[in-house]
């Protein structure tokens, strides 16, 4: 039996022994010409898959820092933004804004519920903001939010930028950035990108850059008009993960080769299995239906009650296949299951056997 535990988690996700592989290529100088030559392949395929015409920004952090980031950069300290609230994460980032001094108002839903368009609207009309901020899908609870139609109702304010947190979403959920009206989409690897953590991207508007010179105190790490110099010159401000980009270029050559529109359906493929299971087996699902997440479905364990460590340790000591046990307030009476990234429909069935293994041996 081998030793390697496969991950089923939310992030980080199980990454593949090719992508692992190409980190170990030989190292080069981020000021050298070989490092720009693959900056250059690695912006080219990101503005593809993020469905861009503007450029994507590359950070050696987590999407955290980007949050930061975005908030630093597209909020005036004399005026407002609206955070969209219904999870942990999205929570985080309003945390981040308030902790970087700025005007933070909050429309907050049930954990488990999407915010509306009509929400955001009721808003806008009482209120002028500097921006909005969403997530696309919701790590903690399995919503995907409805980015679209919000962004329909923000394109009407001239002023507003739209932020849009995608860490779980992009690559296993449809998102089209220019086409929705997004000003900022970031990200994460270490999920539905399946790379390894510690890179983190952001498609970032002109419009955005407009709004970040008219801030004095930017910070220095992620201040984007600094990114931004240094990205049309093929490189970043300061040292960058070399390895990791490798990995990134050759993972979205693999995601292009696959097509993002055949992406985006074996991801809803894998949900589809997940829910018939979780149905079948006496669990709910605690997302709102409508809004249930192509990436990662969060277990409604309320009625059942399964000993979720238990069932961990089952799954990981017989079966090689590290789980959730739920997020934040509702960990235990959630757990998730997460499809995401390079995952396969066999490897997901795999994984809900060994599930059900579980619930027969402890009936």
């Amino acid at each position: 039996m081998s030793d390697h535990v496969r991950l089923v988690l939310p992030g980080p996700v199980e990454v593949r022994k090719e992508i692992l592989e190409a980190q170990t290529a030989w190292m080069i100088g981020h000021r050298q010409p070989a490092f720009a030559t693959l900056f250059a392949s690695l912006q080219e395929k990101l503005k593809q898959v993020f469905f861009t015409q503007n450029r994507v920004i590359v950070s050696g952090s987590s999407g955290t820092g980007l949050w930061e980031g975005a908030s630093r950069n597209c909020i005036r300290d004399d005026k407002r933004v609206l955070h969209l609230v219904g999870g942990a994460f999205s929570e985080r980032w309003a945390q981040i804004s308030q902790a970087n001094g700025k005007q933070v108002d909050v429309i907050e839903v049930d954990w488990g519920n999407a915010y509306t368009p009509e929400m955001v609207a009721d808003a806008l009309k009482k209120q002028s903001y500097d921006a909005v901020c969403a997530v696309h899908n919701e790590t903690s609870t399995g919503v995907t939010n409805p980015i679209k139609e919000i962004g329909e109702v923000i394109r009407q304010y001239e002023d507003t930028l739209f932020l849009v947190d995608s860490v779980s979403g992009i690559l296993g959920a449809e998102l089209r950035t220019d086409d929705w009206g997004i000003d900022v989409v970031l990200t994460s690897s270490q999920k539905a990108f399946a790379l390894p953590p510690g890179i983190a991207f952001a498609a970032v508007s002109d419009r955005v850059l407009e709004r970040a010179k008219q801030i004095p105190h930017r910070g220095y790490y992620f201040d984007f008009i600094e990114l931004d110099k240094s990205l049309q010159k093929n490189n970043t401000p300061s040292t960058p993960p070399i390895s990791l980009m490798y990995a990134a270029d050759r993972q979205l050559t693999d995601v292009l080769n696959e097509g993002m529109e055949n992406r985006w359906q074996r991801h809803l493929q894998m949900r589809q299995i997940t829910h018939e299971w979780a149905i079948e087996h006496g669990f709910g699902l605690f997302a709102q239906d409508g809004y249930r997440s192509p990436t990662v479905t969060t277990v409604d364990n309320r009625q059942k009650q399964v000993d979720v460590n238990d069932m961990a340790k089952f799954m990981i000591n017989e079966k090689q296949y590290a789980i959730d046990k739920g997020y934040g307030k509702i960990k235990g009476e959630t757990f998730r299951i997460a499809h995401m990234g390079d995952m396969t429909v066999d490897t997901l069935k795999d994984v809900l056997t060994g599930l059900s293994e579980y619930l027969t041996k402890g009936a």
